[in-house]
């Protein structure tokens, strides 16, 4: 089955030229079938980029998919066209008032992880967002700032502060193989890393209730299982494209910003050889059991969710 998208969202000609199967509204709607409605909070950026990411993963499954894209209500984005957010994304606010459920939610990262949270501009409402899942959200996914986020709210968890830039791939072990959101991973992968902060397993584990379902030596606990919020929370780039680590790395020295080439990323960790994806498999995995995990605990009847 496709993922249900606006024919003229830029993510609908990007995967359809990819393979992903893509399905019109219009085509979507004479299905008898009911969608998952899974909804994106974009905090990024460059917003179509992320877009075309997470619409990727999550329409790569057997099931359809129907993606709602949400915005911050009172923050104004500089890097996205103001048509294409008006065209295509709804305020939170409208949202919430709408009482709309949905049985999926992903929450991306947001170049702000040097402030503390309380500094964001939009985290009042960021934390009404967290508190409404527990009510119209069947399993939340918090991605890299927005799993840091979410797991501070919830659990008082901190997030620490860097020296330098924990920037490149690197390699990560499973530490809960049986876990369903890890079928068909190996016994290690290489996960994509860009950020300033860190989780740290200690305050994971005294925070209690929480389980560390994949581990690096090197860039800490990168995925987090919360049972009883039902969500998962990565601190890492499984979404990221091939290129998306060099379009950092390429920015950062135009703009004379100090930063290392990120580690084990290019062949012989030279900027002139392209990149390789060694992630992909495992990104697809992932987000693939959680779409399915979804699907088989999830209610029929979308206004039972949260009861």
């Amino acid at each position: 089955m496709p993922i249900k998208l606006p024919a003229n969202l830029p993510a609908y000609a990007v995967l359809d030229r990819e393979g992903v199967m893509v399905l019109a509204e219009d085509a979507a709607d004479r299905q008898d079938i009911r969608p998952l409605r899974v909804a994106l909070l974009n905090l990024m950026p460059r917003k179509i980029a992320t877009e075309n990411q997470f619409a990727r993963l999550i329409g790569a499954t057997p099931l359809q998919i129907e993606l709602s894209l949400i915005r911050m209500t009172e923050h104004q984005t500089r890097n996205t066209a103001a048509d294409h957010m008006e065209t295509f994304y709804r305020p939170f606010a409208e949202v919430a008032a709408s009482g709309e459920k949905f049985d999926g939610l992903i929450i991306t990262g947001a170049p702000i992880e040097h402030l503390p949270f309380d500094d964001v501009t939009y985290w009042d409402e960021l934390k009404q967002v967290f508190d409404w899942t527990q009510s119209h959200v069947h399993s939340t996914f918090g991605v890299c700032w927005g799993g840091m986020a979410m797991i501070n709210h919830f659990h008082d968890v901190p997030k620490h502060l860097l020296e330098t830039k924990k920037f490149g791939c690197f390699r990560h072990v499973v530490t809960q193989p049986a876990s369903p959101y890890l079928r068909g991973f190996s016994d290690d992968c290489v996960i994509p890393v860009s950020r300033w902060t860190e989780m740290r397993q200690a305050d994971i584990d005294a925070a209690g209730g929480l389980t560390t379902l994949i581990t690096s030596a090197e860039a800490g606990p990168a995925l987090v299982e919360d049972t009883a919020h039902r969500a998962l929370y990565v601190f890492n780039h499984f979404e990221y494209d091939t290129d998306t680590l060099k379009h950092e790395y390429d920015r950062d020295v135009a703009q004379g910003t100090p930063i290392n080439v990120p580690m084990n990323y290019y062949p012989g960790n030279d900027p002139a050889n392209p990149p390789q994806n060694r992630w992909r498999s495992h990104a697809h995995l992932l987000y693939g059991n959680w779409i399915n995990e979804i699907y088989q605990t999830t209610e029929y009847d979308l206004n039972a969710i949260g009861r």
